[in-house]
Formats: structure tokens, C-alpha cells, sequence
């Protein structure tokens, strides 16, 4: 009933979740009336034990323990009814949905022993205390399917959007080895071809002017294309055998854009062309962030790239308002070292963590010229 506990950041399921208490404390009172013989003392104790629970997320231990600790001084005070249980229910579904199963199993027997000891000798105390035993243990039994289900979903998304980067990670290895097939083709074969072509070109116009002889216009027009061939093919292979990114930052936003995730790209200062190495590395990072902020913001508002042109040095930074939040460790990742080391071998410093605000921070300092 209170899985959206998880999501309890959310105003809306806040409001949820206050509504889902009020509803709880309304069914409570309405069968406390229709039992007779409750004052205002315990419709207050009702009110209490119910609302409380909104108070989750604010105060999860206080909120279950004010919930259960009312909720059982109104079955001493008043006439016991199972009805009395649905708060203290709620609670130890949320306990235990939360991890905190012992602290779950401690609240329903707190409960368990106030409901029988407010009537221990009245007819069906036993029968109606062990009947609220079976709801609590499916109660917490709930709690902790819905957690592993929840858990399972989780692992199950995080595979699928690791196995369709690692599609994407092997088709860019596959296409890089490709380009040095090929490259190393077309060096084995047609470097030698003409070399050897723009060769004996060479020697044949050599020895004609050696000899006095007119060189033929057709000579040296394949000497001329021997020696322009070579250099193109030299062109070709380097840009084969290069690791030149596929496009640019905002290129990269515009795709993010078209998978869905909400992106928004700023460009301060003098927007120039940078060194090869540099271009390089900001494409990366913008890269790396952007595929972090789709794997690990799920359901972020936005996500902000700002790139700042200044005179000394370039600033990348990626912002998003995804689930992280100050306090919380981060593991880094394979892609965030590779940043990191990426950012230090230009010389400059990277600053990745958690924001006050909420949501994850990428910012990458690189000075314009390399280190030595």
C-alpha cells in the first residue's frame, strides 16, 4: 500500500501518500463509531497513529514508532478492535519495505501484546490477536516481495541499458578496428604500388635529362599524380588511424535530445576551434556525462550542458537532477575514471560528485595549452 514511499522526493507522491494516511484514519474512525463507546481522547490517538505515517521521510524511525505507540495506547484505552490494526499494518509494510525489518517485527509485537493485554479475557482475544499475527507477517511478507521485486526491476533496466551501451561500446571497437584493417590495407598495397609507380617515374625523367632528351609531358604528368596520390593516401590513413570524435557537443545534445532525455546546452565566451587533443576531450566528457545522466538520472528534470570558451582554459559542465544526493557515496565507474585520467593527461582537474541541490555534477577545468 506504501510503496511510493520510495519516491516520497516527489511532491506529488507526497500528496499521495498524506491522502493514503488520511484515508486509513477515516476507515479507523468509521469503524471505531460503529463499534460505540470511543471518546475524543481516542479519535485524537487515531489521528495521530494514521497521519504520522505521512511523516516518513522526514522521520522514518519517529514516524513508525509514534504510529504504532498511539495506535496501541488507543486499544488499552478504548475496546480493542482489528480495525485498530490498519495503521500499525502500514507501518510494519513500510518497515519492512525499507530494510528495516527488525525494527518492523518490533513494532508489530509491541502492538500484538497492547491488543491482547487491553482484553485478555474477553471472547476471541486470542482468536482476533492471532488473526493480526497472520496480517502482520503478510504485512512485512509484502514489504519485502515488493522491495525484491523493485530490486529485480532495477537490476533488470540496469542490464539492459549496460548491454546496450556494450553494444554500442563494440561497435565503435569493431569500427576502429576496421578502420586500421583497412588502413593497413591500403598501406601494404597501394603505398607500395605507387611508390613504385611515382618511382621509376622519377628515374625515367631523371635519365631523359641526363641523356638531353625532352622529358614527355606524359612522364611528368605521372610523376606529378604519382607524388599528389601519395599524399592523399598519407591524408586517408591518418584519418583512418585517428580517434577524431564523430561529431560535436552539441551534436551529442541533440541526440540525447531524440532518446528522450531533456537536455539544454549553453556556450559562454568566445566559442573557437581547439587543438586536436582538446577538441577530443571535451567531445568525451560531454559524451560520458550525458550516457551517466541517461543510465543513472532516471527521471531527471533536465540536464544542463554548459561549455565555457575563456582565454586561458575551457569549462565543461554537466549538471542533471537525478536521485543523487550529498552524503551518498559514489562508486566511480569505469567511464568516470577514464574522464578523470583523460582530464588530468591534458593537464587540467575534473570535480564529479553529488550537488547540494540535488542530482550529479560533472565539472571538467582544461587549459588550453597541453602539458609538456
Amino acid at each position: 500500500m506504501f510503496d511510493c514511499y520510495d519516491h516520497g522526493d516527489d511532491p506529488r507522491t507526497r500528496l499521495v501518500i498524506a491522502a493514503l494516511a488520511a484515508v486509513v484514519a477515516v476507515v479507523v474512525m468509521l469503524a471505531t463509531a460503529y463499534e460505540g463507546g470511543a471518546d475524543a481522547l481516542d479519535y485524537a490517538l487515531i489521528a495521530v497513529g494514521s497521519l504520522s505515517l505521512a511523516a516518513y521521510h522526514s522521520a522514518p524511525r519517529v514516524s513508525l514508532a509514534v504510529s504504532t505507540a498511539a495506535m496501541a495506547a488507543f486499544v488499552l484505552h478504548a475496546e480493542p478492535t482489528t480495525a485498530a490494526a490498519f495503521p500499525v499494518l502500514g507501518a510494519v509494510h513500510v518497515a519492512a519495505h525499507g530494510r528495516q525489518r527488525l525494527l518492523g517485527a518490533g513494532l508489530g509485537l509491541a502492538f500484538l501484546a497492547a491488543f491482547f493485554a487491553a482484553d485478555p479475557g474477553g471472547d476471541g482475544a486470542v482468536e482476533r490477536t492471532l488473526l493480526l499475527t497472520g496480517w502482520f507477517v503478510c504485512a512485512a511478507a509484502m514489504g519485502v516481495a515488493g522491495r525484491t521485486w523493485q530490486a529485480y526491476l532495477r537490476q533488470t533496466e540496469e542490464r539492459a541499458l549496460e548491454a546496450e551501451r556494450t553494444r554500442e561500446e563494440a561497435a565503435l571497437r569493431r569500427a576502429g578496428e576496421e578502420r586500421l584493417r583497412i588502413a593497413r590495407e591500403l598501406h601494404d598495397s597501394l603505398t607500395h604500388s605507387i611508390s613504385i609507380v611515382k618511382l621509376q617515374a622519377g628515374v625515367a625523367v631523371h635519365l631523359a635529362r641526363k641523356r638531353g632528351e625532352e622529358v614527355p609531358p606524359a612522364l611528368l604528368a605521372i610523376q606529378e599524380a604519382g607524388g599528389e596520390a601519395m599524399r592523399e593516401l598519407r591524408a586517408t590513413l591518418e584519418v583512418l588511424r585517428t580517434d577524431a570524435p564523430t561529431g560535436s557537443p552539441a551534436l551529442l545534445v541533440e541526440r540525447a535530445r531524440s532518446a528522450g532525455l531533456p537536455v539544454e546546452l549553453t556556450v559562454t565566451g568566445r566559442e573557437r576551434a581547439l587543438p586536436s587533443d582538446l577538441e577530443l576531450g571535451v567531445y568525451r566528457i560531454v559524451q560520458e556525462s550525458l550516457t551517466n545522466a541517461a543510465r543513472h538520472a532516471a527521471g531527471a528534470a533536465s540536464v544542463g550542458v554548459h561549455l565555457d570558451y575563456g582565454e586561458r582554459q575551457v569549462v565543461v559542465r554537466v549538471d542533471d537532477d537525478g536521485a543523487a544526493r550529498p552524503g551518498r557515496p559514489v562508486a566511480p565507474g569505469t567511464g568516470l575514471t577514464g574522464m578523470r585520467e583523460r582530464v588530468e593527461a591534458l593537464g587540467g582537474a575534473l570535480r564529479a560528485g553529488a550537488r547540494d541541490e540535488g542530482g550529479f555534477s560533472v565539472r571538467a577545468e582544461l587549459p588550453l595549452e597541453s602539458p609538456a
